[in-house]
């Protein structure tokens, strides 16, 4: 309960049925949204028996409380409610057809609110007790309530103390109201999302792709709840997001937040709405840090370019092996719909060092693959494929800028559950999707050792990302194959390849990670992973070692990156209780003789036909290496 900065107000309060028998059937009736519903007016409109209310159509952006709730019941002779929001409770009444969904750009409600477009005769808004000049704070909901309010010719402030006083375009005068109502119930709340560990990795798997000064969009929902913790050691992040939640305060409080980057409300994070617990109420009040305004503010993909490295992080139900994308509805759902989501893809697309994310576990609560064939038979579809960037389950990433479908395929494929993507092989096979005679390998999915995933800095500011091969990185490992002079090609295979079709090199990406274990190291390059490096073992059939070789694109050589994978290599194979390596090295290919020399093990070497045959047993080590990624011993 936040203290009453001033009393003068209450000789203006009336009773709601003063104001309720001045409207007459068929008005309009614009309700304050998500957690600042004005809920005491909306159940004396409810309840009352007065013969004039009927007919009436209400308005409001987003629909989380009563208004839905009474929707369900039979009031239809009364009121109609139409939403811009197809969630929480509203999908189930939509669908029933006693609610009516616009479909609409949350950018531009105002301006169809401001013309007319959507008509408002009466508005009922939730405010905070006002100060001694009078003003009052529109609180954790600002979206259109100010256009809503000029528009109307009744305007009635429910006075809520519970609500906080917050900062920004959030200001209304009491001379803006006709009519003052004390509430008698209480704000929304919303407690915190319980974390499961699928959620988790998936957090886990956007927060790598999350650097520090990038300015982030949120929602509510045990994703983002996760999120949170794992962007806690990040540095001078923004915020610009519809929905300002207790993740995020937990990000200020620790100093992950701090706006200093931003270039639109630098140093504020920027909102329109708070859902929460009331904790997250009680530190909003009279909280600088963070900037409340409008939809039409808050969604101007223009705006949200302007920040550097913007991340819309969107929630997707489902996802098809070509890039399409079906977002969430039904109860509980506090996310987008297309039109909402394509506000924040739209600014992070254009905004510089953006990127636009689409997470999802890859599998349903009852246990169905998320990734799909098709998603044309899913509502609330995101049809914007040409544009797509990046997918994320807690299996990896697939990134679909730059690629063909039949890449999208394997990449997401990829990443998704491994006990579906046999399935899904055979399934895009049937639709021509991927090749014919695509390799699959049963156990590699399950196998895929995704503990070696971590990225090292190198000379000169060079970060490489480094994890296990994919069978994705078919495309990508030919043409690191075709970058290669022929020194280098002869030097690797030790014949003068000159080509590399997909029926070889399918074989050589689709390893089984038990007795074969390749290490890949990728750069982005304008948002896509480059793959510079690659690192493998094979074991010996008759003996517990394994022969190793290594590649690194002649453009990133002699920085450190092959012995980078040859320590990594090192690490796994004696966790794996290999005994050691082998290696034939060409006599005149110097760089690749010193990376062995640099190991720390002893090397054994014997000079045939202008070939080195070299020897490492793990065994003569002094102490254990540690793992040059992870850093465990």
């Amino acid at each position: 309960m936040y203290d009453d900065v001033d009393s003068g107000w209450e000789k203006r309060v009336v009773s709601p049925d003063v104001f309720l028998s001045r409207i007459e059937p068929g008005m309009s009736i614009f309700l304050g949204t998500g957690v600042s519903e004005p809920r005491t007016l909306v159940k004396h409109l409810m309840t009352s028996e007065m013969s004039n209310l009927t007919d009436l159509e209400l308005v409001q952006i987003f629909s989380l409380g009563d208004a839905i709730s009474f929707s369900k019941t039979s009031h239809e002779h009364k009121y109609r409610l139409k939403t811009f929001f197809s969630g929480w409770l509203a999908s189930e009444a939509i669908r029933s057809g006693s609610v009516d969904m616009i479909p609409c750009r949350l950018s531009q409600i105002p301006r169809l609110v401001e013309s007319g477009a959507i008509r408002v005769d009466v508005a009922f808004v939730q405010i905070t007790p006002p100060d001694k000049a009078g003003y009052a704070s529109l609180g954790v909901s600002v979206d259109v309530a100010k256009y809503a309010m000029e528009r109307a010719s009744i305007v009635v402030g429910e006075i809520n103390s519970s609500v906080p006083r917050t900062m920004g375009n959030t200001f209304v005068h009491v001379d803006d109201f006709n009519y003052l109502v004390r509430a008698t119930e209480p704000p929304i709340y919303f407690p915190r999302w319980p974390v499961d560990d699928v959620i988790d990795k998936v957090a886990a798997n956007i927060a790598s792709m999350v650097d520090d000064g990038s300015c982030l969009s949120f929602y509510s929902g045990a994703l983002f709840e996760a999120l949170g913790r794992h962007l806690a050691r990040k540095r001078h992040l923004g915020v610009h997001t519809y929905f300002f939640t207790d993740a995020l305060m937990d990000l200020i409080k620790c100093g992950a937040v701090t706006n200093r980057k931003k270039d639109n409300f630098r140093n504020k994070s920027l909102t329109a709405y708070a859902l929460g617990t009331p904790e997250l109420m009680q530190w909003l009040h009279r909280n600088p840090l963070v900037e409340f305004q409008g939809i039409d503010v808050v969604s101007d993909h223009q705006r949200i370019s302007l920040n550097e490295k913007m991340i819309a992080i969107l929630p997707a139900r489902k996802v098809d092996l070509t890039g399409g994308i079906a977002l969430h509805i039904g109860k509980g759902n506090v996310t987008p719909g297309p039109g909402h989501a394509e506000e924040f893809f739209a600014g992070a697309s254009h905004s510089r060092g953006g990127r636009a994310i689409f997470a999802l576990p890859s599998r349903n609560r009852e246990g169905g693959s998320n990734i799909l064939l098709s998603v044309e038979d899913f509502p609330n579809q995101f049809n914007n494929r040409e544009s797509l960037d990046l997918i994320i389950t807690e299996y990896g990433i697939a990134s679909m800028i730059g690629r063909t479908v039949r890449e999208r395929a394997q990449a997401l494929i990829d990443i998704a559950h491994p006990g579906d993507r046999a399935e899904l092989i055979l399934q895009a096979k049937k639709a021509n999707i991927l090749y014919a005679d695509q390799i699959y390998l049963s156990d590699s999915g399950s196998l895929y050792p995704q503990k070696l995933s971590g990225a090292h800095t190198f000379k000169e500011g060079l970060t490489v990302h480094f994890r296990a091969i994919k069978p994705s990185d078919e495309e990508e490992m030919r043409k690191l194959f075709y970058r290669f002079s022929d020194n280098a090609v002869y030097y690797r295979y030790f014949s003068p390849i000159k080509s590399m079709p997909h029926c070889k090199m399918q074989e050589y990406v689709n390893v089984d990670y038990q007795r074969t274990l390749s290490i890949v190291g990728t750069v982005s390059e304008s948002g896509r992973e480059r793959l510079i490096a690659e690192g493998r073992y094979v074991r010996h059939h008759d003996r517990p070692w394994a022969d190793v070789a290594f590649v690194v694109d002649e453009n990133y050589q002699r920085v450190g990156i092959a012995s980078f994978l040859l320590t990594m290599l090192i690490r796994v194979a004696r966790e794996q209780r290999i005994e050691g390596f082998t290696a034939d090295v060409l006599a005149d290919n110097k760089a690749m003789l010193k990376v062995f020399e640099k190991a720390s093990f002893p090397i054994r070497a014997v000079l045939e036909c202008g070939i080195y045959n070299l020897t490492i047993p793990f065994e003569d080590a002094g102490e254990s290496l540690s793992c040059p990624v992870t850093g465990k011993a």
